[in-house]
């Protein structure tokens, strides 16, 4: 059992800025990765639609053999993980947008939030906003359009750069000293973010977080990989593989990508 893989899961390619923050921490550790980019983005769909497509993604892993899921998604985090953790034995980690050391080390008592309709709007990022609403403001931004620009390759497109600013320009006005991503997809646009809000707003995403918390998982429950080898990645893509392959064009470790319909 401890050296079965990892399994990850995302709506589409963003989840890698997750996997690879895991892969640094635990390399021996084996993973597979399904992008459900067919259906991204999730951020746009009902609740009952992404918790459809997170049972989908959960049974195609647990099939594979993977001792532990990680949800690299902010969207079926907070949307799903319940009804996950409550209907599979095997042990999830989920993603939600880093709220609380932004709200506990702002200066300014405001912070920016960037992230789909999907994760605003559910019950989960509601109660933590609303944990943290009596020290600090939140100003709210949905990213729609981001992730299809990623998904298609755009990441430098001027397409992309207008709807950067036009989200995050507003934010200066508030003041915001911290920007919060709450979409994986989000973090491989830090270049052009930092270009539009300049260096006094820090940026916040989830990815080493998370891959503590794994290693942590994997130490509580005696699942560390005992192989000291590195391990074995394999990526499952629905659609084509030209932009997965080439958002992971930076990565030293060797992995395989599959075309798979599911």
């Amino acid at each position: 059992m401890k050296n079965k893989p990892i399994g990850i899961f995302d709506s589409g390619i963003g989840g890698t800025s997750i996997w690879k923050e895991v892969v640094k921490l635990v390399p021996n550790e084996n993973t597979i990765y399904l992008a459900d980019s067919k259906n991204a983005p999730y951020g746009e769909k009902s609740s009952e639609e992404i918790i459809a497509l997170s049972i989908k993604n959960t049974e195609l892993l647990i099939s594979k053999g993977c001792k532990l899921i990680i949800i690299a998604c902010n969207t079926a985090t907070t949307n799903a993980i319940d009804y996950l953790r409550e209907n599979y034995s095997v042990p999830f980690i989920g993603i939600e947008p880093a709220i609380k050391p932004a709200a506990l080390l702002s200066k300014t008592g405001a912070i920016g939030i960037l992230a789909t309709k999907g994760t605003l709007s559910s019950k989960l990022f509601e109660k933590t906003t609303k944990e943290y609403s009596k020290i600090i403001t939140t100003i709210e931004q949905d990213g729609e359009g981001l992730v299809p620009l990623i998904e298609e390759g755009k990441l430098n497109s001027p397409e992309l750069t207008e709807l950067l600013s036009t989200y995050l320009k507003p934010m200066l006005n508030f003041n915001i000293d911290h920007l919060v991503l709450g979409c994986t997809h989000y973090p491989y646009l830090i270049p052009q973010i930092k270009k539009i809000i300049g260096d006094n707003v820090t940026i916040i995403d989830s990815g080493e977080a998370v891959a503590r918390q794994t290693k942590a998982i994997l130490e509580k429950l005696d699942l560390l990989s005992t192989d000291l080898s590195k391990g074995n990645h394999l990526f499952y893509i629905n659609a084509e593989t030209k932009v997965l392959k080439e958002i992971l064009s930076d990565v030293s470790v060797e992995f395989k990508v599959q075309k798979l319909d599911f």
